[in-house]
């Protein structure tokens, strides 16, 4: 039963910190770009001249994009299943880096790490897997090792279709995903300029509807694809709300999403600075690390349900 209790909250943990700094739902290309550029249109701070929503956030992408990394700040929740903070760095020049650490605030999963020595851990990212630091307790039900690695390919079959999804995007997030969100859209709106932690910002705003996203915006197969679209809608989860603010040098510098599920509502605001701040990270030592493959082999499964 313990080492059964230690599978389902090691899975449960990667399952909430894959949506921490790394964008949730995120999009891999513009896809149609929608909004009233008319009646939407912005004036810059220099001196008058009108830019549309759609023309800042494609220039704001590339330059987010082309920044190769940032420090993170990010607070996320998801109804009474968890509360979470994370805070570190993350790079996308050659793939995802970086490192994170989590601390679990609330809810069930807070109570549930409780459980395993620790409400606190680090996340390592590198390109082809990430890896979660666990507690003492799960160390003793994983032969000592307190490290559990995640092959970004091994995700495909923890999951199903959103298993599928977030290897595809874990491959390929950066914080300038969410600008791209807003571009997919079809609903995007300029709110107007506000401060963020003192410095001059440009607010836009648009709805996103999750399926929608993912069938055009990622490489699944359509049987993933499918499969995807029956676990969003047992979760609940159809629309959200994006909102990102954009600095004076078109880099992202907070982003907000926001949506309803089965557990309730979430929600996940992260912030971004120091951009080509050092994101370099390694592996842990293999001989403290367990393979989450050959974890759910031990219990006899290949799978999460």
């Amino acid at each position: 039963m313990k080492g059964m209790s230690a599978r389902r909250a090691g899975l449960s943990i990667v399952a909430v910190t894959l949506l921490t700094g790394v964008a949730a739902c995120t999009s891999e290309g513009p896809g149609r770009a929608g909004g009233d550029e008319e009646s939407s249109s912005s004036v810059d701070g220099g001196g008058g001249t009108r830019v549309s929503p759609i023309a800042a956030l494609r220039t704001a992408e590339k330059s987010t994009g082309g920044a190769d990394s940032a420090k993170v700040e990010s607070t996320t929740t998801m109804g009474s299943l968890m509360a979470m903070t994370a805070d570190g760095s993350l790079g996308w020049g050659s793939g995802l880096t970086g490192t994170l650490t989590i601390t679990y605030t609330g809810g069930t999963m807070a109570d549930t790490m409780r459980q395993m020595g620790t409400t606190s851990m680090e996340a390592r990212y590198l390109p082809d897997a990430y890896y979660a630091r666990m507690g003492d307790a799960f160390a003793e039900q994983a032969g000592g090792k307190h490290w559990i690695k995640y092959p970004y390919e091994a995700l495909k079959t923890l999951g199903g279709g959103s298993g599928a999804y977030l290897k595809d995007q874990m491959e390929n997030s950066t914080p300038n995903q969410s600008v791209k969100l807003l571009l997919a859209s079809g609903d995007v709106r300029r709110v107007g300029e506000e401060k963020v932690r003192g410095e001059r910002t440009t607010h836009y705003s648009g709805t996103v509807d999750v399926a929608d996203l993912a069938t055009r915006n990622s490489s699944l197969g359509e049987s993933q694809l499918a499969d995807l679209k029956k676990q969003l809608e047992q979760a609940g989860v159809t629309t959200e709300t994006v909102d990102i603010w954009v600095d004076d040098d078109d880099l992202l510098v907070k982003k907000v999403e926001k949506g309803q599920s089965t557990n309730g509502e979430y929600s996940q605001t992260a912030y971004y600075s120091d951009y080509g701040t050092p994101a370099d990270t390694e592996a842990p030592p293999s001989s403290d690390t367990a393979d989450i493959s050959e974890l759910l082999q031990r219990q006899g499964t290949g799978s999460t349900s």
